[in-house]
Order: structure tokens, then C-alpha cells, then sequence
């Protein structure tokens, strides 16, 4: 393959051999899906206007294809009601953990379930029938504490194996799980925890973060202090670590029953009670800065048909296949990794830094267990680009069929890195959806070709239209997201949202019956779709609606620059662009430096994208899934406060972005 950097972004980076097209599983659906229907379905295209022209049939049918262990089948498919309202395969029942624990791929229990392994090198594996056995322990341990369906245990936990577990236990009982990272300060989880009183909160009191060991008794001890209804507490292992002294509530292995009798297979089975379809599974929240975090409760039925289609179909997922996707349990990819486990492929949880000891060290775990897939944020891959890493000439790569990226949008320039630095023949799938509904709006297609900064297509089932502010359909303009009909992993509801306004301003107050996403994109051309970040955070100089990642892309060429943030500085009737700055170490921002920024940005984008400021600042305000908070930033800019800091990974860098403000309105 010629290089990638050198093709024109109207010509395909990468496009799938026939043979790799033929063995695609999306394929062999879209011929089945084909005689079921009675339409013809020549192609990809075709097969996804048909899932939503006819969204009772194909998500009826994608279940049947699939296997979906329902105990009873559905009396109908989805109801008359509007979004939000609509219900999801009613009548049927179904266990979402006997999908993940027994999948129909799995005849030998001894096949590899789990790999967990840890920035210092720990490792614990599970295989199908260990995981089997841990999960039915738990759930002996969760009845002995008095827990039972309905009722609600939050995990302020690393990635370990337990925490997946603990998870499958929950969903087999009917027990609703929730979980952040232990990275989170306690007033955070605090904010997530409080709005769901669980009746027990599970806790790393130990973790390690790049090569640093950090203890969280005091953030535990806080944390179960403030939530409501005096929370039964029990302390969770960490691979490698003893547990750090005076760690408040029960050990694991001292709450853990023991297990005794389990030796036959029958012994070993969980409890994997058939739950309605819209049965709670887990909440999970927003990370926004404003307010408590919403916290969306999500149907089991609906993030397990979701992910499965998104596994399966769109990321090609096969049996036996080893999937590492870098994430803490505060982030929703965690939530999506984890049902990998229903296609009866491996897991692999890394905890820690993905940069320690250095930027190889998750393509060197990715050689040593053979990753079919490999999922990163866009951040990690604009990082190895910046430090000029070749993974593919460092490691053996050759098992990698996919590698994807979410978080933030993935530039052209970072597609490109991938095929000339990673590997040229693999499905680079840029993805994104989100925590609202646990699952992709647009995702990779493994039997088209890839666009340059193009996410291929929406996916199956996902009625996606790209609107301007007059609600017209539009192509080759920027627009809102929009999804016209509901979606089986859409929230069932917020918590402390009784009649649901909260549920219904947060998406269906623009576009009345459309939910709108709140994100800016633009469909192509070649029928994908670019991201251009958060429609809020959307630029409007002298009326131009700009997105963010229009500039941000140009700043690649500049080889001084890590990262940015364009923000709107509001005038009287209009706004400025300004453009904060984060430069490599030893640089400074100096007049040839800014012109060339700005002479970058009037080229790769336009002279309205041009920043009215250039400012150089020493980080920008991070989610603590490591996407740079836009709106943060642009509050500090028109003089606003900043609420719940708490929320930020790195709330420091607010003070230093005021420091650098003050200095500007001073005439610095």
C-alpha cells in the first residue's frame, strides 16, 4: 500500500480485500437479513435503510440471527409510544448475564474469559468457568448482605477482574450496578452515588497510575459517609498491591464466601434470573460541569442487543478473538468492553496508564496476547503520531484486524498515522456515540473502504440525520446529530426524574420528537460522516458556524503544538475565537510561532477560523475519560466560574488557564 499521508482525502486509505468482505459476519447478516425481509440488500447501505424503515423487523430479526437467550419471546417488538417513551421487546424476558457467561460460541469452559494485567506487570486470567464460579460467589455474598432484585451497589473500583464480576453477579440477581474509577475524588462519586443510594458500595483502596501507587482510604471513607441509607462497604483486591492499612469495611476474601462444594458444574452456575427487557442494568452518568451529573438508567435488554449488533456486525468480533480496549470503569467503554464476553471472545483489562513506561506498552501487551482488536481514544493516537512512535515496526502485530478510536475526533492526519505507522492492512474504525446511550450512533463498517477522517457510516438500526438550525436535512454542511426514531439503548429514564423533564429538555427540546445529540457533523460525499465536535461548544463568528475540530485539525502540521482549545470570547453582538494552546516542553509562544499557527488555520480551514488570540497555556481541563472540556474552558474565558471542579481530572488547570487570563486582560 503507497502511503497513506500522499493519497488524496477523496480516495480510499484502506479497503477491505474480497476474501476479508466474503468472512465479514456483517456480510453473511446482510444475506440472510436479505431472504428474511423479502428486499433485496445489495450492500451496506441498503441493509441499513431497511433497519430503519422497518426498525421492528430488523431489531426482531437481528435477535433471532444472533441467538439472544430470551426465556419468552416478545409479544411485540416496539411500542407506539414517542421517544422518550418507547419500550423495548415487551413480554419478553431475558438474563443478560447468561449472554455473557454462556454464550453459544463457548463449549469448553477452560476457554480464556478474561486477562487482566496491570501497569506493574500483575496478571490474573479467567477462564469461562472461573468466571462462572467467581460470579456465582458474589451473588452468595451479595444475598448473605440482603441484596435482591430492584435494589442498587455501586463500585468505586479499578479494572480489575472483580469489578466485571461483580457486574455479571448484579445483572444475574436484577441487582442495578453502577461504577466510577477510583481516580475520582470522593465529592464526585459523591455526585454520581448519592442521586442511586446503594445499599453497598464496593471500593479499590489501592491502584497505580504511571508507576505511582495510590491509596484512597481517606476518599473511601468520605465517600461512604456522604451517601445516603449507611452503605454496606466492602474493600475490592488489587493485582500485585496489598491493601493499604486501616482500609475501612470487610476484605474481599474475608466477604468472598468460600466457595465450598463447587465442584461440579452444576455447583459452579449462577443465579441468571430472566429479567423483563427494560429491566434496570446499570446508570451511568454524564461528565458535564454544570449541575449534578445526569444519571441515566439503562435497559439490560437494550445495551446487550446494542452492543451485540455493534460487536458482532460493526467491529467484526469472532469468537476466540482477544479485545483490549484501553478504559477505566468510569467511562462507558468499559461498560461496551465488557459485553465482548457474549460473542465468546477474551477481555483484556489493563489498569494504568497506557503510556507507562512508556508509549509502547499497550502494543507490546498487544503482541504478547495476540489483540484481534484494539480500541484507544483519539488522544492516544494524535500522541504516538506526535512522538513519531511505529508501533508496527516495534511489535508483531499480525493477529490485529481492527483498531478503534473514540473519545474526541480523529483527525485525517491521525487515520493516515494509523495505516503508515500502525499497520496498512486493518479496519481503523472511528467511532462515537456516548454515556446517553451506551453504544455508537456511527461506528466502523468492515466491508467498506475508510475515508481520511471519515467515521464510515451510522449503524444498523440508527436513524441518523445531520440538521442545520432551520431543522433541513443537509450534506456537506456541518450540522446537529439527530436520531428520528428510538433506539433500544436509548435511557429508560434519569434517576430523580419522576415526570421525565429533565429527560425530555435533555434531547428533545430543539428538534420536538427528534432526540438531538448535541454533537456537530457533517455527512460526506462518499456517504460517512465527519465529527466536529460538541454542537455547544460550536463557534459562531459574524454568524459562521464553525466546529472546533476545523481548527484544531490545521494544528497538526504544527509540530510545537500537543493540543488546543478554541473557545467563543463573547462580545457585545457578536464573539471572538480564542485559542488556547498547549505546547511541547522547553517551547514557547513567540511571534513567529503564533504566525505560523494562525497562517496554518487561514489555510487548512479559512480566514474566518483565524483565532482573534493566540494564548499558550500549560494544560487544558480533562474529563476523567481524558477528553479536553471545551465548555470549561470557554466559561474561564468570558469570566464565569466553573462549577463542580470535581468532575475534572486535572481541576489545577483551571487555576493556571485564570493565571494566564489575568495576565491578557492586564495588556500582557
Amino acid at each position: 500500500m503507497s502511503e497513506p499521508k500522499s493519497e488524496p482525502q477523496d480516495r480510499p486509505l484502506w479497503t477491505p480485500s474480497e476474501e476479508r468482505v466474503l468472512r465479514a459476519a456483517m456480510t453473511g447478516f446482510r444475506r440472510r437479513a436479505e431472504r428474511w425481509s423479502g428486499r433485496e440488500l445489495p450492500d451496506y447501505d441498503a441493509l441499513h435503510a431497511w433497519s430503519v424503515d422497518d426498525i421492528a423487523g430488523f431489531w426482531r430479526f437481528y435477535a433471532e440471527d444472533a441467538g439472544l437467550p430470551f426465556e419468552t419471546p416478545p409479544e411485540r417488538v416496539v411500542s407506539d409510544d414517542p421517544m422518550p417513551g418507547t419500550r423495548w421487546f415487551e413480554g419478553a424476558r431475558i438474563s443478560y448475564a447468561r449472554a455473557l457467561l454462556y454464550p453459544a460460541s463457548v463449549t469448553d469452559a477452560r476457554q480464556p474469559a478474561v486477562v487482566a494485567v496491570t501497569e506493574a506487570g500483575a496478571e490474573v486470567r479467567l477462564d469461562y468457568g472461573g468466571l462462572r464460579v467467581l460470579v456465582r460467589r458474589i451473588q452468595e455474598g451479595l444475598r448473605a448482605l440482603g441484596l435482591g432484585a430492584g435494589d442498587a451497589v455501586a463500585a468505586y473500583a479499578a479494572n480489575v477482574p472483580e469489578t466485571l464480576a461483580l457486574l455479571l453477579a448484579c445483572a444475574g440477581e436484577g441487582i442495578v450496578f453502577s461504577s466510577c474509577s477510583p481516580d475520582f475524588g470522593a465529592e464526585a462519586a459523591a455526585a454520581r452515588f448519592g442521586q442511586l443510594a446503594p445499599k453497598a458500595l464496593f471500593a479499590s483502596p489501592v491502584y497505580r497510575y504511571g508507576g505511582k501507587r495510590f491509596e484512597t482510604v481517606e476518599a473511601i471513607r468520605s465517600l461512604a459517609a456522604v451517601l445516603p441509607g449507611d452503605p454496606q462497604l466492602v474493600m475490592l483486591p488489587y493485582p500485585g498491591e496489598p491493601g493499604p492499612a486501616g482500609a475501612p469495611g470487610t476484605p474481599w476474601r474475608a466477604w468472598l464466601p468460600d466457595g465450598a462444594g463447587s465442584g461440579s458444574e452444576a455447583d459452579a452456575t449462577p443465579r441468571m434470573q430472566p429479567l423483563p427487557f427494560d429491566h434496570p442494568l446499570y446508570v451511568l452518568y454524564s461528565s458535564g460541569t454544570t449541575g449534578l451529573p445526569k444519571a441515566m438508567v439503562h435497559r439490560a435488554g437494550g445495551a446487550l442487543l446494542s452492543h451485540h449488533k455493534e460487536h458482532r456486525l460493526h467491529s467484526d468480533i469472532r469468537p476466540g478473538d482477544v479485545v483490549l480496549y484501553f478504559t477505566t470503569t468510569g467511562w462507558m467503554m468499559w461498560n461496551w468492553l465488557v459485553s465482548v464476553l457474549a460473542q465468546g471472545a477474551t477481555v483484556v483489562l489493563y489498569e494504568g496508564s497506557p503510556s507507562h513506561p512508556d508509549l509502547g506498552a499497550l502494543w507490546r501487551l498487544a503482541e504478547r496476547l495476540g489483540v484481534t482488536l484494539f480500541g484507544t481514544s483519539a488522544r492516544f493516537l494524535h500522541s504516538l503520531q506526535a512522538h513519531g512512535m511505529r508501533p508496527g515496526d516495534d511489535v508483531d502485530l499480525s493477529a490485529l484486524r481492527t483498531v478503534a478510536s473514540t473519545g474526541s475526533p480523529l483527525s485525517p492526519a491521525g487515520f493516515a498515522y494509523v495505516y503508515r505507522s500502525i499497520k496498512s492492512d486493518v479496519h481503523l474504525a472511528s467511532i462515537s456515540g456516548g454515556t446517553d446511550i451506551v453504544s455508537c450512533f456511527m461506528l466502523g463498517v468492515p466491508t467498506l473502504p475508510v475515508y481520511a477522517g471519515q467515521i464510515q457510516r451510522p449503524g444498523l438500526g440508527v436513524d441518523l440525520a445531520v440538521l442545520d438550525e432551520q431543522g433541513n436535512d443537509v450534506v456537506g454542511a456541518p450540522g446537529e446529530l439527530v436520531c428520528r426514531k428510538p433506539l433500544p439503548s436509548m435511557p429508560l429514564r434519569f434517576l430523580d426524574d419522576p415526570d421525565g423533564a429533565r429527560y425530555r429538555d435533555a434531547y428533545f427540546g430543539v428538534y420536538p420528537g427528534l432526540w438531538r445529540h448535541g454533537d456537530l457533523v457533517m455527512r460526506t460525499a462518499e456517504g460517512g460522516v465527519v465529527a466536529l465536535g460538541r454542537s455547544d461548544a460550536t463557534l459562531n463568528p459574524g454568524g459562521v458556524r464553525i466546529g472546533t475540530a476545523e481548527i484544531y485539525r490545521p494544528l497538526e502540521r504544527i509540530p510545537e503544538v500537543v493540543e488546543a482549545a478554541a473557545v467563543a470570547r463573547r462580545q457585545t453582538g457578536d464573539e471572538q475565537v480564542w485559542l488556547l494552546v498547549v505546547l511541547h516542553e522547553g517551547v514557547s509562544l513567540d511571534d513567529e510561532l503564533e504566525a505560523r499557527i494562525r497562517a496554518a488555520i487561514r489555510a487548512g480551514a479559512s480566514p474566518r477560523h483565524v483565532p482573534s488570540r493566540v494564548l499558550q497555556v500549560p494544560q487544558l481541563p480533562r474529563t476523567r475519560s481524558g477528553k479536553a472540556m471545551e465548555l470549561a474552558v470557554a466559561r474561564l474565558v468570558n469570566g464565569l466560574e466553573v462549577p463542580n471542579a470535581s468532575v475534572m481530572a486535572n481541576p489545577e488547570a483551571l487555576d493556571a488557564i485564570r493565571s494566564v487570563l489575568e495576565g491578557v486582560e492586564d495588556g500582557a
